[in-house]
């Protein structure tokens, strides 16, 4: 029976020592009757307290962290099965798969282009996440090389993988202290692994292409105090991988399988360039935690970067741009004002717009809680009124001398009440959609 925060917090030190993260024990019981936090995460918690709430208090999947600082990638930590249930957490993982066979100049070419390439979509910048370094030529040597290469240039997470648990360990010696993923223990090296993982702080893969085989590996992995576990449940198809995804997640959230209840890898070739994209569009839509590509073309991580940045913004926080007057273009006191809401799509969406029409303004965008035009106006958050009182607060009157503001036609009906509230300036209703500004600047605003 799942507890409540309050049911929790009787068994916490109630220090509000802040350490876990939270700024009281109450938050901190908080997340963990909402599964997004681990009793672990507490340094003061007694022994009777790990007795009693024990599994009540884990998350139903394991958040498993790869790389250290900054750039480090959190996979796991779900607690729901479809994201307008609340919310999806960690964003699935995006990389780059190399092996030790490619010539010197080629993988550093294939990395620094990964490394080099970013995103900026509705103010957020977009990175790929993680390479993997396979150990394929047969030369522990030249895999070394390969590595040393690899985390030479690239500070963000490193998976390294073979069947080979000798080389696996060598690796995880030579990355200590980056926190590398190793892929992947089978039935044959699992044993070792664990010890090798726990000793030089890396995390583990687990592969197999059962279920119970998969089961029993995570089994030894949580037999040995071991945590930091992903699972790679190899498929034939990908109909058939897309169906294992379901069932782990569904298993860990719905049925509490715990030797389930960890984040997804996946390796990706098909042996074509689109086929493969569409598959790691599977992983983000389906539950995939970290995904390897085995190659890299910004024509394909451009609209998965795009799709997982979809998935997994909250639905009920859209993406805000701050309050305030944006320039658009090179405005000067004679330019004049459009008004949109903070929501970032519709901000991002008017801006361009604007400036394909060809003319430099200034564009109010007063507080509305991230919502668009029409939501906004029908919640009473983008009102003539409110739009007045955002022209005073940023003391727009005393840096232009141009009193034309131009507002979204889908709210003409707030016109009367803005001329109200900005008495001498000339409220022009503009046009419905954003792809029409051009049209309406040439025929009505510079007519």
């Amino acid at each position: 029976m799942a507890l409540t925060g309050l049911q929790i917090q009787k068994w916490l030190p109630k220090t509000n020592c802040k350490e876990c993260g939270c700024s009281t024990c109450l938050a901190f019981a908080m997340k963990l009757a909402a599964r997004k936090a681990e009793l672990a995460e507490c340094p003061y918690v007694s022994d009777e307290a790990r007795e009693v709430l024990g599994a009540a208090a884990e998350p139903p999947i394991r958040t498993v962290t790869v790389g250290e600082g900054e750039p480090a990638f959190k996979a796991g930590g779900e607690t729901v099965v479809f994201r307008h249930e609340k919310t999806f957490v960690n964003q699935t993982g995006l990389g780059l798969a190399v092996d030790d066979t490619l010539e010197d100049r080629e993988l550093a070419r294939r990395v620094a282009a990964l490394r080099d390439y970013r995103l900026e979509r509705v103010g957020e910048v977009l990175l790929p996440d993680a390479v993997s370094v396979a150990f394929k030529s047969g030369s522990p040597e030249r895999f070394s090389a390969a590595l040393e290469r690899v985390s030479g240039s690239w500070d963000r997470a490193i998976a390294v993988r073979s069947d080979d648990a000798t080389i696996l360990s060598t690796a995880a010696e030579r990355l200590r202290g980056r926190r590398p993923l190793l892929a992947s223990a089978t039935s044959a090296t699992v044993a070792d692994l664990v010890e090798v993982a726990k000793k030089t702080g890396a995390a583990l893969a687990v592969a197999s292409e059962k279920f119970d085989d998969l089961v029993a590996l995570v089994g030894t992995c949580r037999g040995d105090g071991f945590r930091d576990v992903f699972l790679e449940l190899r498929a034939d198809s990908l109909c058939e991988h897309y169906q294992n995804n379901t069932v782990i997640r569904r298993a860990a959230l719905k049925a509490g399988l715990k030797d389930l209840g960890y984040p997804i890898l996946t390796y990706i070739d098909t042996g074509d360039p689109l086929d493969d994209a569409v598959a790691a569009g599977i992983e983000i839509t389906k539950y995939g935690s970290l995904a390897f590509l085995p190659t890299f073309d910004p024509a394909d991580f451009t609209p998965l970067l795009a799709l997982r940045q979809n998935i997994f913004t909250d639905p009920q926080k859209p993406i805000q741009v701050d309050p305030q007057v944006y320039p658009v273009g090179e405005p000067d006191e004679n330019s004049p004002v459009f008004v949109t809401t903070n929501f970032s799509l519709t901000y991002f969406i008017v801006s361009g717009e604007i400036e394909n029409a060809g003319i430099s303004a200034w564009l109010l965008v007063p507080e509305c809680e991230g919502l668009s035009v029409l939501t906004a106006w029908a919640a009473g958050k983008f009102g003539g009124d409110k739009i007045g009182a955002f022209v005073k607060e940023c003391a727009l009157e005393d840096r232009i001398s141009c009193r034309t503001i131009v507002i979204p036609g889908y709210v003409a009906q707030i016109s009367g009440e803005l001329e109200d509230a900005l008495p001498g300036w000339e409220v022009v209703v503009g046009p419905q959609e954003a792809g029409d500004i051009e049209s309406f600047v040439k025929n009505v605003l510079t007519r």
